[in-house]
């Protein structure tokens, strides 16, 4: 009964959403937060200048295109921020209001920040986040007139990293999945995206999920370009040549995995730029978006 009801709140929550033009925010979670502790008084969430951090509270924000534009296809959107914050305007509401000019539904993921201090395991926090967000779109397909088969996840530096973990971690869920619903996205679209955690890793964003001394299986695990098989969803990929923040070995590396396996990728890498660009490349006159619009065409997203 109580799932049942979730369901309809959602499905209100669609129809509020079309009717107002609004986006009201979905919890991922009505039933208590999974892996979690109590929330210590001091751990209070935090909005301001762009960011969010200390989330203990994990929400879908949705960006519906105008009623009769939609194409079907969503992504749903992780920002960076070395998993200690989120970037959520620049790498979040922003990119999510370009993809709703074409059609396509996005909805912007404020996920669990990896912490001992609210979370039993923090290494699997954010990736329960982001596999039940799937859930929650595939299970309301219909009443938000996406697709469920064209589901694709985008992720920002350190929201790359979660991205291609949803991506190449999706066999095997990590939260409770009663109606065995598939957690694997259709695509993936990574910018200047975290991917390794060995010698090419950002250190922070390294730290935060699997903490200073990682184990030789936790870097394994979480070294995603070690993850991918044929089963990897199709790819499309951006980074700057110079970034300095996260080493662009980090795409090169999982493009060679992609290529490898002979799933479909696409990477661009501009000759400069640095990290953390978001939409719009300073040193470059040509958009990234555009290219990445052309290859979910042809690639029938």
């Amino acid at each position: 009964m109580k799932f049942f009801c979730t369901i309809l709140l959602l499905m209100a929550i669609a129809t509020i959403t079309y009717a107002q033009g609004t986006a009201p925010v979905i919890p991922l979670y009505t039933d208590g937060v999974p892996n979690s502790k109590p929330i210590p008084a001091t751990y209070i969430e935090k909005n301001g200048d762009g960011h969010a951090s200390a989330v203990s509270v994990p929400t879908l924000i949705p960006f519906f295109p105008e009623k009769g534009k939609a194409t079907g296809t969503a992504v749903i959107i992780c920002p960076g921020g070395g998993y200690s914050g989120l970037a959520i305007d620049k790498e979040g509401y922003a990119v999510a209001k370009e993809f709703n000019k074409i059609g396509i539904t996005a909805f912007v993921l404020k996920y669990r920040l990896p912490s001992d201090l609210i979370m039993v395991d923090k290494t699997i926090g954010p990736l329960q986040d982001a596999q039940v967000a799937i859930m929650i779109i595939r299970k309301n397909a219909g009443a938000w007139g996406v697709d469920p088969a064209k589901v694709g996840i985008m992720g920002f530096s350190a929201g790359g990293h979660l991205a291609s973990t949803v991506g190449t971690h999706f066999d095997k869920a990590v939260v409770d999945n009663k109606d065995n619903i598939s957690v694997r996205p259709d695509f993936m679209l990574l910018l200047y995206p975290v991917i390794s955690f060995g010698e090419f890793a950002n250190k922070g964003s390294r730290n935060n999920l699997v903490g200073l001394i990682p184990t030789p299986e936790q870097i394994e695990f979480y070294s995603n370009e070690k993850q991918v098989t044929a089963n990897t969803p199709p790819t499309f990929i951006v980074q700057a040549g110079d970034d300095k923040t996260v080493a662009v070995q980090n795409s090169l590396l999982f493009y060679e995995a992609l290529l490898k396996n002979k799933v479909k990728a696409e990477m661009h890498l501009y000759q400069a730029g640095g990290h953390g660009f978001g939409l719009n490349n300073p040193t470059s006159k040509e958009h990234w978006l555009d290219w990445c619009i052309s290859w979910m065409d042809t690639n029938g997203f």
